[in-house]
């Protein structure tokens, strides 16, 4: 079969043939029909992830639809190595395999999970958001953060004012309000307290770490004794701004800010069910990602393509 491999950590994978994968016990083969190129699969494959491979050559792609012996068209995730999503066929253990709903065309059914699942997560289940409460999504104008907008208003959220550097896209998010992040940093501070209002944020959901944190931590941060108001869940996800932040301690001490992480994997059924909530919303048009066909033969332009806000599809 024809797939991308990938031979050295660092650089990207090449269209050619591949051994063909053979099913083990609890295992089924899988025609890949659609495998979203994300963040992660290159983070993976250039060796800067904690996850990251030892062993090559190997196929990249953690997750893709495609068609099992019988025709079920499934969503399937954690092919087993050295087999990826992006190539012609995969093997994965049948149990991570779930039915697609028939609304979905493929790329769209390989593109919104693992964003979507990740943002619904980060909203319910690990800040636990009330409704009616203030979310600040700070890289608002990824693919992730526009998901996690429209996952924020679906959960009740009563305002949800999104951050990001993109000016025509804040503008297209369809939040309350927004904060563009290019300004200088006094500016940017005063933004984000602007925003926080009275009530302040109740959830903060952040793909970007680094010098947008550390302003926004600023803002968050009291000049003066007070009571405490009511709990900010942050939430970091993501670090495409950076990987470190400075973390003063009089964010913490001054401020009730709790800040957590996506925390890996969680239970089972807590991933199933936001896997189910995200693929019935986004059969019924409540979820939407923006998405671009690339033929599976282009894998090597495709990957260090960058596409703002809108994610890549390997076709193979």
């Amino acid at each position: 079969m024809n797939a991308a491999v990938l031979h050295t950590l660092g650089k990207p994978p090449r269209f050619e043939p591949f051994p063909d994968p053979v099913a083990g016990e609890g295992e089924v083969i899988v025609e890949v029909r659609a495998a979203a190129l994300k963040a992660v699969d290159k983070q993976l494959a250039a060796g800067s992830h904690y996850a990251s491979p030892r062993e090559l050559p190997l196929v990249p792609g953690a997750d893709g639809v495609g068609l099992l012996e019988d025709g079920a068209r499934v969503f399937f995730g954690g092919p087993r190595p050295p087999y990826g999503a992006m190539a012609e066929r995969t093997v994965v253990r049948r149990v991570q395999c779930f039915p697609v709903p028939d609304a979905l065309d493929d790329a769209t059914a390989a593109a919104i999970p693992n964003p979507g699942v990740s943002a619904w997560l980060s909203l319910q289940h690990r800040a636990r958001l009330s409704a009616g409460e203030t979310v600040l999504i700070v890289g608002a104008t990824g693919v992730a953060g526009k998901l996690a907008v429209q996952i924020a208003k679906i959960l009740g959220a009563g305002r949800v004012v999104a951050a990001g550097r993109n000016d025509r896209a804040l503008s297209a998010l369809g939040a309350d309000t927004t904060i563009q992040l290019d300004q200088p940093r006094e500016a940017l501070i005063d933004a984000f307290r602007r925003e926080a209002g009275d009530k302040g944020y109740g959830v903060i959901i952040d793909y970007l770490w680094g010098p947008p944190t550390e302003a926004l931590l600023a803002a968050l941060t009291r000049a003066e004794f007070a009571v405490a108001g009511s709990e900010t869940r942050f939430i970091e996800v993501g670090e495409s701004a950076g990987p470190t932040i400075a973390l003063p301690a009089a964010v913490l001490r001054s401020a009730a800010v709790s800040i957590l992480g996506t925390a890996g994997i969680p239970p089972w059924e807590v991933l199933t069910d936001a896997f189910r909530q995200v693929m019935d919303h986004a059969a019924s048009g409540r979820l939407r990602v923006d998405t671009e066909r690339v033929p599976l033969a282009g894998i090597e332009s495709a990957w260090v393509r960058e596409v703002p806000g809108r994610r890549l599809v390997v076709i193979p």
